[in-house]
Parts: structure tokens; sequence; C-alpha cells
């Protein structure tokens, strides 16, 4: 199988953004006054679009998660972006890939303005070609969607030389359904039981398995 053009999921994949969500989520639910004492079951928001997220972990309305989102959007905006860092190995996956001549491209379910402001923060911007999210008001959150925006946005159209890595069975399944292949990184928040269920091509321990499996 030849890969040409790498997707990248975001949180859990290409940065550990799991402190500056769940602080974003625990500020949300207070205004609920509702408080988690296992700060562990709050993982479960690191990946997923968070409204669903909201309406499946507390039993919101469709309604009462877009406005949980706002709330979260409130400390998330300003400080939890940053509570953040980028796995290690992961600057040098990029690079490599770039030198290598393929398209690397962001996919995640994260707002892309978000995005942009996260990988230009972490300087790692300029290895992508391309850098696509979901929008403010809600719309383009599924995986799926995403992937379609961003091979249209980059220009791609041979999607047997595509390649989505991601943590969460959201990115398998999402790739599964735009028919590109999929690969899973272990050392994100997802368990390698949920990525295996979800169908995963390949499943990698560290960023530098997955250089060796792409080139």
């Amino acid at each position: 199988m030849e890969i040409k053009t790498v997707l990248f999921d975001l949180d859990g994949t290409l940065t550990d953004s799991g402190p500056g969500i769940i602080a974003g989520v625990q500020y949300a639910l207070k205004k609920y006054g509702m408080e988690v004492d296992d700060i562990s079951s709050l993982r479960c928001f690191i990946g997923p679009p968070l409204k669903e997220q909201f309406m499946k972990f507390c039993g919101f309305s469709e309604e009462e998660g877009a406005r949980a989102v706002e709330h979260y959007r409130e400390y998330y905006r300003d400080r939890g972006i940053f509570e953040n860092e980028v796995y290690e190995g992961v600057p040098e996956l990029l690079r490599e890939l770039k030198d290598a001549g393929l398209t690397v491209i962001m996919a995640t379910s994260k707002p892309e303005t978000f995005a942009v402001t996260i990988a230009e923060h972490f300087e790692i911007s300029r290895y992508f070609d391309f850098i696509g999210g979901s929008l403010m008001d809600g719309r383009r959150t599924k995986k799926s969607e995403v992937i379609e925006y961003v091979l249209e946005g980059a220009g791609v159209t041979d999607r047997s030389t595509v390649l989505m890595i991601g943590d969460r069975d959201y990115d398998i399944l999402g790739a599964k359904e735009a028919r590109v292949h999929s690969m899973g990184v272990l050392y994100g928040y997802g368990p390698r039981e949920e990525l295996e269920a979800a169908g995963a091509d390949f499943l990698v321990e560290r960023p530098e398995d997955a250089l060796a499996y792409i080139l």
C-alpha cells in the first residue's frame, strides 16, 4: 500500500490536550451545579464532538448540549487551549513526512480556528498543507465530514493512497465512512480495545512507529 496523503487528528494524536479540555468541561458542568469527583471519567470528552458528548454524559437535550459547549468555550478559548503540549516525537514525524514529499493534513473535530491557533502556537503549522476542522456553529463536527472537507480543500482525489491517523474510534469509523485507510495510535486517549473494535487497519505505539509504517 502506497501512502501519499496523511491525515492527522489533533487531540490525543498530535497533542496531549487532555488537561485543557477536562478543565473546560469542569467549568461548563459547574454552570449546571454539577461536580465530578472522578476526573478520569471526563476523559471521554477528549476527541469526540463536544455537544454530543455533553448530551451523552449528562443526559442533556440538543439545545442544552449546545449551551454547554458555549460555556466550555468561555474557559477554553483563552486558557484551556494552551493547557496542552505536543507529544514527543510528533514534530519529527511531521517533518519526515514533509521531507519525503507526502501531503500532510490536519483533520479534527475541534473548531478549525482553535486548531490553527494551536498549530501556530506550538510551531507545527509549517508542516501542514491544509488544516481543517469543525465550524463554531456546530456544523462539520462528524469526522467523516471533516475528512471530506480537507480532501476537497487539499485537492486530494485518490483515496486509496490516503491514511487517517487518530486515537479514538471516531477517527477510525470516520475514515471507513470516507473510504480511506486508518491507523490508531496507542499513546493517545483511546484504548487498544476501542481502536480494534472500530476496525483500525494499523495500530502503533509511538509516533516513530507510524513513520516506519508509512515510509
